[in-house]
């Protein structure tokens, strides 16, 4: 059987729909989830590895490092997933905001990286990691700072790694803008939001699935970022 792949924050979105993606072609999948929502069971039943991770704490990332050492000895792939959307509020302390988007878009992909190098190394062909930032990176937010802050570091952790581990382990990001709406967005945010992007769609988890999937793919593509955002960038 071939190494497994680690997706992070696969209980929802993107991570869900790549977990399942792999799952139905015969990829092993490891699945990290921080609350247990119906489709952990989902994937269970579809015969992934699914192991509770707390990534908001250095002590859970030493754990979850130790359960996958325990239990893997080697990995296709890492798609660093997790993540959060904390804004800046009135009623929020800036320092915990920040500490808290860093510590999840930044502090667990370079701690993992750094941890699994040997088990991606061990694989028997091609070994990836692929970070998964946004499209605010190139732009910043007036509302999600911290969170902004977060996904550009992230984005030059794929810098960095992908020197570090080249040639045995490709090292790319995808920066997705909007990819699908929320069930409680209305119709006038929906229309508002469309026009920001020459494509004008939400495309849905499928774009993202093949954007991952062609990273995993290609062998000469290292230290870049796709950029998923209909043209945003151009309007």
């Amino acid at each position: 059987m071939s190494a497994p792949i680690l997706i992070t924050g696969a209980g929802q979105r993107i991570g869900l729909a790549f977990a399942l993606h792999c799952l139905r072609h015969n990829t092993p999948v490891i699945a990290t989830y921080r609350t247990h929502r119906p489709a952990v069971q989902t994937l269970e039943d579809a015969g992934a590895r699914c192991i509770q991770a707390d990534f908001a704490t250095n002590a859970g990332i030493d754990a979850f490092i130790e359960t996958l050492n325990d239990q893997t000895t080697a990995l296709r792939a890492i798609i660093h997933n997790a993540s959060d959307w904390l804004p800046e509020s009135p009623d929020s302390d800036p320092a915990e905001v920040m500490t808290a988007m860093m510590q999840i878009h930044s502090m667990t992909p370079y701690r993992l990286n750094l941890a699994c190098r040997h088990l991606l190394e061990a694989n028997d062909g091609a070994a990836d990691i692929i970070h998964m930032t946004d499209y605010v990176v190139e732009k910043g937010s007036a509302k999600h700072i911290a969170y902004a802050a977060s996904k550009a570091a992230l984005e030059n952790l794929t810098l960095s790694f992908a020197r570090l581990l080249a040639p045995q382990v490709k090292v790319n990001s995808v920066a997705p803008s909007l990819i699908m709406f929320n069930e409680g967005d209305s119709d006038a945010y929906r229309e508002k939001t469309l026009k920001k992007s020459l494509l004008g769609i939400a495309p849905g988890e499928a774009a993202a699935v093949q954007a991952i999937q062609f990273l995993l793919d290609n062998p000469y593509v290292t230290g870049r970022s796709i950029g998923l955002d209909g043209g945003r960038p151009l309007v």
